[in-house]
């Protein structure tokens, strides 16, 4: 099925009709859909109609902004299924992770909805008498919006819907991996009446439309959730036009694991944590940190877990999908070499799985490295899939140290009996995001989410601070006397 971008209220091909099929990675023969090759000149138009739609859309009260956002949310819910059918199609997670992250997005909405609406600025006392002064908050304008594809359906909802409450208007990219995914979320919006042009959507490479999208000048805002090294070229282009950067990048997300431990409640976490979508998390656990005096206790339970995965097509009946794509793929199975290069050890997987059918996908076992030392690669740098490191620890601060031993700093967690160990490690623990006996992927849109270090900058996600990024203040002193 062919498939369009929408620009100023209609759907419609890109400038010079070129085009690209996205397959599923649980069966690369399956063609999902064909979508338009997006270019420069169609990244313009997207943000010429959203720059023309923002003077009204920003006029407009709050709470009817609101009742369009709310209607799309109720769009959502009724096509829940549908779209988590597509998030399986595209991403290849399983039904019940693509029901989550449906579910997920829905709370992110509705949160972020009632957070504009009251969010009003604030009155504060004036030096002077017979002075009242405030502030208020309003709208940068047009927002640039460039989403991942682990997470397709829900991190647009946690960038877009902010940004629309407070009066922006958006260009959005998807993921080449899914835009099936972002076409559902714009589709919701198209339903519920959004007027034209304030949600706009283009489809195409990071180097044509991603280009274009960062570096126009009628653009106010660019969020951004996506690799470190990509990231750093967004800043570096913003930097050259002041516009501001909302940046979700790279993690290698450690869990520390003390010899007071619950190692049952940890060991199922960390498995949780590590092998959720393929290990395709930004804050999945890609490291167990284990004092050495519960090391070998730990491994066996999370082998005896590990063991236990089923892998496969994710409209079966099985725990863990395929990873999303040949790209991906080959990049993971290049880190599983250098780990054994490097004189790590697989305790299990490591191999690409080919049989029943799965030949055809891209199946990955779920990966255990032992043996692995703090300086290996696979130790420092982002896999993004199922592969988890087993590291040991002669204590606490040896753990501790670690864990803050690598460039990214996004979450993290400790398994614990002891407060006192407990509160260290959160005092200590160099991430935006951390935890105290539950998994790193942990979080909930009342809090905002962001990294710290090579895993994030700008201004966070969620909580009161996602719509923090997209206003600004304006304060006014009123002399009444």
């Amino acid at each position: 099925m062919k498939f369009h971008n929408y620009i100023d209220g209609q759907w419609v091909g890109s400038a010079d009709g070129k085009t690209f099929v996205q397959r599923n990675p649980a069966d690369l023969e399956h063609v999902t859909g064909e979508w338009p090759q997006g270019t420069s000149a169609d990244a313009e138009q997207a943000i010429e109609a959203a720059h023309a739609a923002f003077p009204a859309w920003a006029d407009m009260g709050v709470y009817q902004r609101a009742e369009y956002l709310s209607r799309a949310v109720a769009v959502l819910k009724e096509r829940a299924e549908e779209i988590a059918a597509i998030l399986t199609a595209e991403n290849g997670k399983t039904l019940d992770e693509a029901r989550t992250e449906v579910g997920s997005a829905v709370r992110e909405m509705e949160f972020q909805i009632a957070q504009g609406i009251s969010t009003c600025g604030q009155t504060a006392p004036s030096a002077q008498a017979g002075v009242f002064a405030y502030s208020v908050r309003r709208p940068l304008g047009v927002a640039s919006i460039i989403s991942p594809w682990n997470f397709p359906f829900n991190v647009p909802g946690r960038k877009c819907t902010p940004a629309l409450i407070s009066g922006n208007t958006i260009v959005f990219k998807p993921a080449s991996l899914t835009p099936g995914a972002g076409r559902a979320f714009v589709d919701i919006f198209a339903e519920a009446g959004l007027p034209a042009g304030v949600l706009n959507f283009v489809c195409g490479r990071g180097s044509t439309v991603g280009e274009t999208m960062i570096t126009h000048p009628l653009v106010q805002s660019i969020s951004f959730t996506g690799s470190t090294q990509v990231g750093r070229g967004i800043q570096q282009c913003a930097a050259q036009g002041l516009i501001r950067t909302q940046l979700e990048m790279g993690g290698k997300n450690p869990a520390v694991i003390l010899a007071d431990a619950d190692l049952d409640l940890a060991a199922e976490a960390v498995v949780k944590a590590a092998y959720a979508c393929a290990g395709q998390w930004c804050t999945s656990t890609s490291r167990a940190i284990v004092v050495r005096e519960v090391a070998a206790a730990f491994t066996d339970k999370v082998l005896e877990r590990v063991q236990q995965i089923r892998v496969g097509n994710g409209v079966d009946e099985v725990d863990m999908g395929p990873v999303c794509g040949t790209d991906q793929l080959a990049t993971i199975e290049g880190y599983i070499e250098i780990g054994k290069a490097e004189g790590a050890h697989i305790a299990h997987g490591g191999v690409r799985l080919t049989d029943n059918g799965l030949d055809k996908g891209c199946f990955i076992a779920p990966t255990v490295f032992t043996q692995v030392q703090p300086q290996m690669r696979i130790a420092q740098e982002e896999i993004f899939g199922p592969v988890l490191c087993l590291m040991i620890a002669e204590d606490f601060s040896a753990a501790l140290e670690i864990a803050n031993g690598v460039e990214f700093g996004l979450a993290s967690s400790i398994f614990t009996r002891d407060i006192g160990r407990a509160f260290q490690f959160l005092a200590e623990t160099d991430v935006g995001l951390t935890h105290v006996n539950m998994m790193t992927a942990y979080r909930e849109p009342q809090l905002s989410f962001g990294g710290v270090k090579a895993s994030g900058h700008g201004i966070p996600e969620s909580g009161d601070t996602g719509i923090e990024f997209f206003t600004e203040h304006k304060v006014a002193f009123i002399n009444y006397l």
